[in-house]
Protein backbone atom coordinates (compact mmCIF):
# COMPACT_ATOMS: atom_id res chain seq x y z
CA UNK A 1 0.00 0.00 0.00
CA UNK A 2 1.26 3.47 -0.85
CA UNK A 3 2.04 5.68 2.08
CA UNK A 4 0.08 8.91 1.71
CA UNK A 5 0.48 9.62 5.42
CA UNK A 6 3.84 11.35 4.91
CA UNK A 7 3.98 14.93 3.81
CA UNK A 8 4.86 15.67 0.21
CA UNK A 9 4.82 18.73 -2.01
CA UNK A 10 1.19 19.57 -2.72
CA UNK A 11 0.36 21.96 -5.54
CA UNK A 12 -2.97 23.70 -5.05
CA UNK A 13 -4.09 25.30 -8.31
CA UNK A 14 -6.38 28.30 -8.68
CA UNK A 15 -7.58 30.79 -11.30
CA UNK A 16 -4.73 32.73 -12.89
CA UNK A 17 -3.73 35.78 -10.78
CA UNK A 18 -5.65 34.53 -7.71
CA UNK A 19 -2.73 32.81 -5.96
CA UNK A 20 -2.30 35.54 -3.32
CA UNK A 21 -5.91 35.02 -2.24
CA UNK A 22 -5.41 31.25 -2.20
CA UNK A 23 -2.27 31.70 -0.08
CA UNK A 24 -4.33 33.68 2.41
CA UNK A 25 -6.87 30.88 2.57
CA UNK A 26 -4.14 28.29 3.10
CA UNK A 27 -2.62 30.30 5.95
CA UNK A 28 -6.04 30.52 7.59
CA UNK A 29 -6.19 26.70 7.51
CA UNK A 30 -2.77 26.48 9.17
CA UNK A 31 -0.59 25.76 6.14
CA UNK A 32 2.63 27.57 5.26
CA UNK A 33 2.83 28.48 1.55
CA UNK A 34 6.28 27.53 0.25
CA UNK A 35 6.03 28.72 -3.33
CA UNK A 36 3.47 31.08 -4.81
CA UNK A 37 2.95 30.60 -8.56
CA UNK A 38 0.83 32.56 -11.07
CA UNK A 39 -1.97 29.98 -10.83
CA UNK A 40 -1.22 28.00 -7.70
CA UNK A 41 0.51 27.65 -4.36
CA UNK A 42 2.76 24.87 -3.07
CA UNK A 43 2.62 23.57 0.50
CA UNK A 44 3.78 20.47 2.37
CA UNK A 45 0.85 18.21 3.24
CA UNK A 46 -0.34 14.62 3.66
CA UNK A 47 -3.55 12.97 2.48
CA UNK A 48 -5.59 14.09 5.49
CA UNK A 49 -4.41 17.64 4.87
CA UNK A 50 -5.50 17.31 1.24
CA UNK A 51 -8.94 16.21 2.37
CA UNK A 52 -9.23 19.31 4.53
CA UNK A 53 -8.12 21.57 1.68
CA UNK A 54 -10.64 20.01 -0.71
CA UNK A 55 -13.36 20.66 1.84
CA UNK A 56 -12.59 24.25 2.80
CA UNK A 57 -10.72 26.10 0.03
CA UNK A 58 -12.94 28.43 -2.00
CA UNK A 59 -10.47 29.67 -4.61
CA UNK A 60 -8.73 26.34 -5.31
CA UNK A 61 -9.34 24.37 -8.50
CA UNK A 62 -7.34 21.22 -7.71
CA UNK A 63 -5.26 19.76 -4.87
CA UNK A 64 -2.35 17.81 -6.40
CA UNK A 65 -0.20 15.49 -4.25
CA UNK A 66 3.24 14.93 -5.78
CA UNK A 67 4.33 11.28 -6.07
CA UNK A 68 7.42 11.62 -8.28
CA UNK A 69 9.75 14.07 -10.02
CA UNK A 70 12.29 13.15 -12.67
CA UNK A 71 13.88 14.24 -15.94
CA UNK A 72 12.63 12.91 -19.28
CA UNK A 73 13.80 14.17 -22.68
CA UNK A 74 11.08 12.45 -24.69
CA UNK A 75 8.09 10.12 -24.47
CA UNK A 76 10.21 6.96 -24.25
CA UNK A 77 12.13 8.40 -21.32
CA UNK A 78 8.83 9.35 -19.70
CA UNK A 79 7.60 5.78 -20.11
CA UNK A 80 10.78 4.27 -18.61
CA UNK A 81 10.84 6.58 -15.60
CA UNK A 82 7.12 6.23 -14.92
CA UNK A 83 7.37 2.43 -15.16
CA UNK A 84 9.66 2.41 -12.13
CA UNK A 85 7.01 3.96 -9.88
CA UNK A 86 5.10 1.49 -7.66
CA UNK A 87 1.68 2.25 -9.16
CA UNK A 88 0.35 -1.11 -7.99
CA UNK A 89 0.50 0.19 -4.43
CA UNK A 90 -2.14 2.84 -4.93
CA UNK A 91 -4.09 1.92 -8.05
CA UNK A 92 -6.07 -1.32 -7.73
CA UNK A 93 -5.85 -3.69 -10.71
CA UNK A 94 -9.66 -3.68 -10.84
CA UNK A 95 -9.73 0.12 -10.51
CA UNK A 96 -9.95 2.99 -12.96
CA UNK A 97 -7.34 5.63 -13.81
CA UNK A 98 -7.43 8.79 -15.90
CA UNK A 99 -4.62 11.11 -16.96
CA UNK A 100 -4.55 14.90 -17.26
CA UNK A 101 -1.52 16.97 -18.12
CA UNK A 102 0.21 20.25 -18.82
CA UNK A 103 2.96 19.58 -21.37
CA UNK A 104 5.56 21.94 -22.79
CA UNK A 105 8.24 19.68 -24.27
CA UNK A 106 9.83 20.22 -27.70
CA UNK A 107 9.40 16.55 -28.65
CA UNK A 108 5.66 16.49 -27.93
CA UNK A 109 3.23 18.03 -30.40
CA UNK A 110 0.05 16.80 -28.74
CA UNK A 111 -0.29 16.39 -24.98
CA UNK A 112 -2.62 13.44 -25.58
CA UNK A 113 0.41 11.46 -26.76
CA UNK A 114 2.18 12.16 -23.47
CA UNK A 115 -0.97 11.13 -21.60
CA UNK A 116 -1.10 7.89 -23.56
CA UNK A 117 2.54 7.02 -22.84
CA UNK A 118 2.09 7.73 -19.14
CA UNK A 119 -1.08 5.64 -19.06
CA UNK A 120 0.79 2.80 -20.80
CA UNK A 121 3.56 2.95 -18.20
CA UNK A 122 1.03 2.84 -15.35
CA UNK A 123 -1.10 -0.05 -16.59
CA UNK A 124 1.87 -2.04 -17.90
CA UNK A 125 3.54 -1.76 -14.50
CA UNK A 126 0.39 -2.87 -12.68
CA UNK A 127 -0.19 -5.77 -15.08
CA UNK A 128 3.42 -6.95 -14.69
CA UNK A 129 3.02 -7.05 -10.90
CA UNK A 130 -0.55 -8.31 -10.52
CA UNK A 131 -1.45 -10.04 -13.79
CA UNK A 132 -4.34 -7.60 -14.29
CA UNK A 133 -4.63 -4.04 -15.52
CA UNK A 134 -7.00 -1.27 -14.45
CA UNK A 135 -9.43 0.35 -16.84
CA UNK A 136 -8.57 3.82 -18.08
CA UNK A 137 -10.31 6.67 -19.85
CA UNK A 138 -11.31 10.33 -19.62
CA UNK A 139 -13.76 10.06 -16.70
CA UNK A 140 -12.41 11.48 -13.44
CA UNK A 141 -14.27 8.95 -11.33
CA UNK A 142 -11.34 6.87 -10.04
CA UNK A 143 -7.69 7.67 -9.48
CA UNK A 144 -6.69 10.78 -11.42
CA UNK A 145 -3.04 11.40 -12.28
CA UNK A 146 -1.68 14.76 -13.40
CA UNK A 147 1.53 15.15 -15.42
CA UNK A 148 3.35 18.48 -15.41
CA UNK A 149 6.11 18.26 -18.03
CA UNK A 150 8.14 21.38 -18.79
CA UNK A 151 11.22 21.00 -21.03
CA UNK A 152 12.79 17.80 -19.67
CA UNK A 153 11.49 18.07 -16.10
CA UNK A 154 8.47 15.95 -15.11
CA UNK A 155 6.38 16.08 -12.00
CA UNK A 156 3.71 13.46 -11.40
CA UNK A 157 0.81 14.11 -9.07
CA UNK A 158 -2.23 12.31 -7.75
CA UNK A 159 -5.13 14.70 -8.19
CA UNK A 160 -6.94 14.36 -4.86
CA UNK A 161 -9.84 16.48 -6.14
CA UNK A 162 -10.83 14.68 -9.35
CA UNK A 163 -13.46 16.95 -10.81
CA UNK A 164 -12.28 20.56 -10.42
CA UNK A 165 -13.31 22.13 -7.13
CA UNK A 166 -14.99 24.92 -9.09
CA UNK A 167 -17.72 22.40 -9.80
CA UNK A 168 -19.42 22.72 -6.45
CA UNK A 169 -22.47 20.85 -7.72
CA UNK A 170 -25.14 23.53 -7.39
CA UNK A 171 -24.93 25.23 -10.77
CA UNK A 172 -26.97 22.92 -13.00
CA UNK A 173 -28.38 25.88 -14.94
CA UNK A 174 -25.38 27.97 -16.07
CA UNK A 175 -27.35 30.54 -18.11
CA UNK A 176 -24.94 32.52 -20.34
CA UNK A 177 -21.14 32.81 -19.92
CA UNK A 178 -21.23 32.17 -16.17
CA UNK A 179 -18.38 33.15 -13.87
CA UNK A 180 -16.56 30.11 -12.51
CA UNK A 181 -17.34 29.46 -8.85
CA UNK A 182 -13.70 29.66 -7.71
CA UNK A 183 -13.22 32.92 -9.61
CA UNK A 184 -16.40 34.33 -8.07
CA UNK A 185 -15.09 33.47 -4.60
CA UNK A 186 -11.75 35.13 -5.40
CA UNK A 187 -13.49 38.27 -6.66
CA UNK A 188 -15.61 38.47 -3.52
CA UNK A 189 -12.56 38.04 -1.29
CA UNK A 190 -10.74 40.80 -3.18
CA UNK A 191 -13.79 43.00 -2.61
CA UNK A 192 -13.53 42.48 1.15
CA UNK A 193 -16.58 40.24 1.47
CA UNK A 194 -17.94 39.23 3.87
CA UNK A 195 -17.64 42.53 5.66
CA UNK A 196 -20.72 42.44 7.83
CA UNK A 197 -22.90 44.49 5.50
CA UNK A 198 -25.06 44.18 2.39
CA UNK A 199 -24.11 42.70 -0.96
CA UNK A 200 -25.98 43.83 -4.06
CA UNK A 201 -25.48 42.02 -7.38
CA UNK A 202 -27.36 43.53 -10.33
CA UNK A 203 -26.87 41.72 -13.67
CA UNK A 204 -26.66 38.53 -11.61
CA UNK A 205 -26.75 36.09 -14.54
CA UNK A 206 -26.71 32.55 -13.15
CA UNK A 207 -26.30 33.87 -9.60
CA UNK A 208 -22.83 32.54 -8.90
CA UNK A 209 -21.62 35.68 -7.12
CA UNK A 210 -24.71 35.82 -4.91
CA UNK A 211 -24.56 32.11 -4.02
CA UNK A 212 -20.84 32.22 -3.24
CA UNK A 213 -21.38 35.38 -1.18
CA UNK A 214 -23.94 33.65 1.06
CA UNK A 215 -21.79 30.53 1.44
CA UNK A 216 -18.91 32.73 2.56
CA UNK A 217 -21.05 34.82 4.93
CA UNK A 218 -22.44 31.65 6.53
CA UNK A 219 -18.96 30.12 6.82
CA UNK A 220 -20.25 27.14 4.83
CA UNK A 221 -17.41 25.00 3.46
CA UNK A 222 -17.77 24.69 -0.34
CA UNK A 223 -16.82 21.00 -0.26
CA UNK A 224 -19.99 20.22 1.70
CA UNK A 225 -21.89 20.54 -1.57
CA UNK A 226 -20.01 17.63 -3.18
CA UNK A 227 -20.15 13.93 -2.44
CA UNK A 228 -17.25 12.67 -4.56
CA UNK A 229 -13.52 13.39 -4.53
CA UNK A 230 -10.60 11.46 -5.99
CA UNK A 231 -8.97 10.95 -2.57
CA UNK A 232 -11.82 8.57 -1.76
CA UNK A 233 -10.29 6.05 -4.21
CA UNK A 234 -6.80 6.11 -2.67
CA UNK A 235 -5.31 3.68 -0.15
CA UNK A 236 -5.01 5.34 3.20
CA UNK A 237 -8.37 7.06 2.83
CA UNK A 238 -10.30 6.62 6.05
CA UNK A 239 -14.02 7.46 5.73
CA UNK A 240 -14.27 8.05 9.46
CA UNK A 241 -11.72 10.89 9.24
CA UNK A 242 -13.63 12.46 6.34
CA UNK A 243 -16.90 12.14 8.25
CA UNK A 244 -15.32 13.90 11.24
CA UNK A 245 -14.14 16.73 8.98
CA UNK A 246 -17.66 17.07 7.58
CA UNK A 247 -19.20 17.14 11.06
CA UNK A 248 -16.76 19.82 12.18
CA UNK A 249 -17.40 21.93 9.06
CA UNK A 250 -21.17 21.69 9.50
CA UNK A 251 -20.85 22.71 13.15
CA UNK A 252 -18.91 25.82 12.10
CA UNK A 253 -21.72 27.07 9.84
CA UNK A 254 -23.50 30.10 11.28
CA UNK A 255 -26.87 29.54 9.59
CA UNK A 256 -27.30 33.27 9.15
CA UNK A 257 -25.83 36.25 7.32
CA UNK A 258 -25.26 39.73 8.76
CA UNK A 259 -26.82 41.82 5.97
CA UNK A 260 -28.99 41.49 2.88
CA UNK A 261 -27.93 39.82 -0.36
CA UNK A 262 -29.90 41.08 -3.37
CA UNK A 263 -29.53 39.68 -6.91
CA UNK A 264 -31.38 41.06 -9.94
CA UNK A 265 -31.37 40.68 -13.70
CA UNK A 266 -33.50 42.12 -16.48
CA UNK A 267 -33.88 38.65 -18.04
CA UNK A 268 -36.50 36.49 -16.26
CA UNK A 269 -34.82 33.27 -17.42
CA UNK A 270 -31.55 34.35 -15.78
CA UNK A 271 -33.27 35.03 -12.46
CA UNK A 272 -35.04 31.68 -12.68
CA UNK A 273 -31.68 29.96 -13.26
CA UNK A 274 -30.20 31.85 -10.30
CA UNK A 275 -33.03 30.77 -8.05
CA UNK A 276 -32.69 27.13 -9.08
CA UNK A 277 -28.95 27.21 -8.44
CA UNK A 278 -29.47 28.86 -5.05
CA UNK A 279 -31.99 26.17 -4.09
CA UNK A 280 -29.47 23.42 -4.92
CA UNK A 281 -26.83 25.24 -2.87
CA UNK A 282 -29.24 25.47 0.07
CA UNK A 283 -29.06 29.27 0.25
CA UNK A 284 -32.19 30.41 -1.63
CA UNK A 285 -33.75 31.69 1.58
CA UNK A 286 -30.90 34.17 2.07
CA UNK A 287 -31.00 35.84 -1.37
CA UNK A 288 -33.60 38.39 -2.48
CA UNK A 289 -34.10 37.89 -6.23
CA UNK A 290 -35.73 40.36 -8.57
CA UNK A 291 -36.44 40.81 -12.28
CA UNK A 292 -35.66 44.41 -13.25
CA UNK A 293 -33.27 46.67 -15.06
CA UNK A 294 -30.15 47.07 -12.92
CA UNK A 295 -30.96 50.74 -12.35
CA UNK A 296 -34.16 49.71 -10.55
CA UNK A 297 -32.43 47.33 -8.12
CA UNK A 298 -33.39 47.91 -4.48
CA UNK A 299 -30.45 49.50 -2.66
CA UNK A 300 -30.84 49.34 1.14
CA UNK A 301 -29.54 52.13 3.31
CA UNK A 302 -25.86 51.57 4.13
CA UNK A 303 -25.26 49.42 7.20
CA UNK A 304 -22.56 49.71 9.83
CA UNK A 305 -20.54 47.03 8.00
CA UNK A 306 -18.87 46.96 4.60
CA UNK A 307 -21.57 47.29 1.94
CA UNK A 308 -20.68 46.06 -1.54
CA UNK A 309 -22.36 46.42 -4.92
CA UNK A 310 -20.75 44.29 -7.60
CA UNK A 311 -21.57 44.04 -11.30
CA UNK A 312 -20.25 41.84 -14.10
CA UNK A 313 -21.46 43.45 -17.34
CA UNK A 314 -20.80 41.98 -20.77
CA UNK A 315 -17.36 42.61 -22.26
CA UNK A 316 -18.38 43.11 -25.88
CA UNK A 317 -16.33 40.24 -27.30
CA UNK A 318 -18.38 39.97 -30.50
CA UNK A 319 -18.09 42.50 -33.30
CA UNK A 320 -20.38 45.46 -32.82
CA UNK A 321 -21.22 44.72 -29.20
CA UNK A 322 -18.71 47.17 -27.74
CA UNK A 323 -20.33 50.27 -29.22
CA UNK A 324 -23.74 49.15 -27.97
CA UNK A 325 -22.35 48.50 -24.49
CA UNK A 326 -20.79 51.95 -24.07
CA UNK A 327 -24.18 53.25 -22.93
CA UNK A 328 -24.53 50.38 -20.47
CA UNK A 329 -21.22 51.20 -18.81
CA UNK A 330 -22.14 54.91 -18.66
CA UNK A 331 -25.42 53.95 -17.01
CA UNK A 332 -23.49 51.87 -14.46
CA UNK A 333 -21.51 54.96 -13.51
CA UNK A 334 -24.67 57.04 -13.19
CA UNK A 335 -26.30 54.31 -11.10
CA UNK A 336 -23.30 54.18 -8.78
CA UNK A 337 -23.26 57.97 -8.35
CA UNK A 338 -26.98 58.52 -7.94
CA UNK A 339 -28.16 55.52 -5.91
CA UNK A 340 -25.23 53.73 -4.28
CA UNK A 341 -23.69 56.31 -1.94
CA UNK A 342 -22.08 54.75 1.11
CA UNK A 343 -21.31 51.50 -0.74
CA UNK A 344 -18.10 50.27 -2.31
CA UNK A 345 -18.81 49.61 -5.97
CA UNK A 346 -17.12 47.00 -8.15
CA UNK A 347 -17.19 46.30 -11.87
CA UNK A 348 -15.64 43.06 -13.12
CA UNK A 349 -14.81 43.39 -16.80
CA UNK A 350 -12.55 42.09 -19.53
CA UNK A 351 -12.77 45.29 -21.55
CA UNK A 352 -10.94 48.25 -20.04
CA UNK A 353 -11.87 50.51 -22.96
CA UNK A 354 -15.53 49.99 -22.16
CA UNK A 355 -14.82 50.43 -18.46
CA UNK A 356 -13.65 53.96 -19.14
CA UNK A 357 -17.27 54.85 -19.85
CA UNK A 358 -18.16 54.35 -16.17
CA UNK A 359 -16.69 57.80 -15.70
CA UNK A 360 -15.62 57.41 -12.07
CA UNK A 361 -12.16 57.34 -10.55
CA UNK A 362 -11.07 53.85 -9.51
CA UNK A 363 -9.49 53.32 -6.10
CA UNK A 364 -8.09 49.91 -7.13
CA UNK A 365 -7.71 47.85 -10.31
CA UNK A 366 -7.26 44.23 -9.32
CA UNK A 367 -6.07 41.84 -12.08
CA UNK A 368 -7.86 38.55 -12.74
CA UNK A 369 -8.33 36.14 -15.62
CA UNK A 370 -11.62 34.64 -16.73
CA UNK A 371 -10.78 31.69 -18.97
CA UNK A 372 -8.21 33.24 -21.33
CA UNK A 373 -9.50 36.80 -20.98
CA UNK A 374 -7.44 39.24 -18.94
CA UNK A 375 -9.86 41.03 -16.63
CA UNK A 376 -9.90 43.67 -13.92
CA UNK A 377 -11.99 44.09 -10.81
CA UNK A 378 -12.44 47.85 -10.65
CA UNK A 379 -13.15 49.36 -7.24
CA UNK A 380 -15.04 52.63 -6.73
CA UNK A 381 -15.48 54.32 -3.37
CA UNK A 382 -19.03 55.69 -3.52
CA UNK A 383 -19.14 58.26 -0.79
CA UNK A 384 -22.49 58.97 0.78
CA UNK A 385 -22.14 62.61 -0.27
CA UNK A 386 -22.51 61.58 -3.89
CA UNK A 387 -26.09 60.51 -3.19
CA UNK A 388 -26.91 63.86 -1.57
CA UNK A 389 -25.28 65.69 -4.46
CA UNK A 390 -27.36 63.71 -6.96
CA UNK A 391 -30.55 64.39 -5.00
CA UNK A 392 -30.02 68.14 -5.34
CA UNK A 393 -29.35 68.08 -9.10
Amino acid sequence: MADFSHKSTVLVTCPLAASALLATELKALGFTPRNELPAGVEVQADLNDCMRMNLHLRTANRVLYQVAAFRARDADALYRAASRIHWELFIAPEGYVSIASSVDNPTIRDSRFANQRLKDAVVDRIRSRTGRRPDSGPLQTGVVLFLHWHDDWCRLYVDTSGEPLSRRGYRKNPWKAPMQETLAAAVLMAAGWPGGGHLINPMCGSGTLAVEAVLMAMNSAPGLLRDSFCFMHLPGYKPEIWDALLDRAEAQETGEIPGRVIATDIVPEAVKASQENAVRAGVAGFIEFGVCDFTQTDIPQPSEGRDVIIMNPEYGARLGDAAQLEGVYRAVGDFFKQRCGGYTGYVFTGNMKLAGNVGLRTSRRIPFHSAKIECRLLEYELYSGSRKHADHQ
